[in-house]
């Protein structure tokens, strides 16, 4: 297993300048797009950041540049679709899961390891973005050093509270028939999520009435991989987010039984809020940071 490293002697990670800068990709497939990064000069780790769905990377960009000041490189991957994507989901443009964890992901992680040789690499996201990191670590778990959920859990609705779970349910039906009736998922109009691909929908859709991860197309089962893991994992809750209840972190979690895991919950408090809830924390990471890298801190030591 890689392990996590201080910068060199002498060089103190938190006084170095910070670079920022992105990254052209062109996928297996020939989409494009581009790969944000905020690192030190002399990173001790960096982690490979996927956002949550509907979410463009340059939201992450206080979170990237948090971590970056405590010694950590951060790449923020840009879904197919989204931002610096030069797709865009439609009736003649479509994809899944498949392509996300196939061709998307490969290409952000051999980029960010090209950037920053001899650094080990964590994977990590928010939300859909912590359930897929934990996916592309299943379905290629080396050169991985440890895995960050925030925000991040099963969408199962047997893990919702029970007023949640016939709404989900409903969710988990209509959404794929709306995908294919507008030829992608009008998220925005529906304010939640983004415009996004049937196929993304379909399996997103599957897998939280399922229970368990599906993803067409691919051959790998997921479950299987998922349950083979030896990584230490972090699993971070904002204590009032409603969008992912305790079982179903904890649920992300016992998809790993054999990871070194790790569950925690952060209070709007520490955020000096009221409130937080599910995307909150991304304007203010500071205590999200200070979680990950003192996990960090741990994890190099053992």
């Amino acid at each position: 297993m890689n392990t996590i490293t201080p910068p060199p002697s002498g060089r103190a990670a938190a006084d170095d300048a910070i670079i920022s800068r992105t990254l052209p990709l062109r996928a297996a497939d020939g989409a494009l797009s581009e790969l944000i990064v905020a690192a030190p000069l002399w990173p001790r780790a960096g982690l490979l950041w996927l956002p949550a769905m509907g979410v463009a990377a340059r939201h992450y960009l206080p979170l990237a540049a948090a971590l970056a000041q405590q010694g950590v490189a951060v790449a923020v991957h840009e879904w197919r679709g989204l931002g610096s994507s030069d797709r865009r989901a439609g009736r003649r443009s479509d994809w899944g899961y498949r392509e996300l964890l196939a061709i998307d992901i490969p290409a952000s992680r051999t980029a960010a390891a090209a950037a920053y040789p001899g650094v080990p690499w964590l994977l990590g996201g928010h939300s859909l973005g912590a359930q897929l990191a934990a996916l592309a670590a299943a379905r290629d778990p080396a050169p991985i050093a440890g895995l960050v959920a925030v925000a991040g859990g099963v969408p199962d609705w047997r893990t919702f509270p029970p007023a949640w779970r016939l709404a989900l349910r409903g969710l988990y039906f209509s959404a794929p028939l709306l995908a294919r009736l507008f030829g992608h998922y009008p998220g925005r109009r529906l304010r939640f999520a983004g415009n996004e691909a049937r196929g993304v929908i379909a399996d997103w859709a599957a897998s939280g009435a399922r229970g368990r991860y599906v993803a067409r197309g691919l051959d790998v089962d997921l479950q299987v991989a998922l349950a083979a893991l030896r990584l230490p994992v972090l699993g971070l809750r904002l204590a009032d987010d409603r969008m992912v209840p305790a079982a179903s972190l904890a649920g992300l979690l016992a998809c790993m039984p054999r990871a070194v895991r790790e569950s925690q919950v952060l209070a709007p408090a520490e955020f000096a809020a009221a409130r937080i809830g599910h995307f909150g924390w991304m304007s203010a990471p500071g205590p999200v940071a200070a979680r990950i890298v003192a996990w960090l801190d741990r994890i190099g030591s053992g």
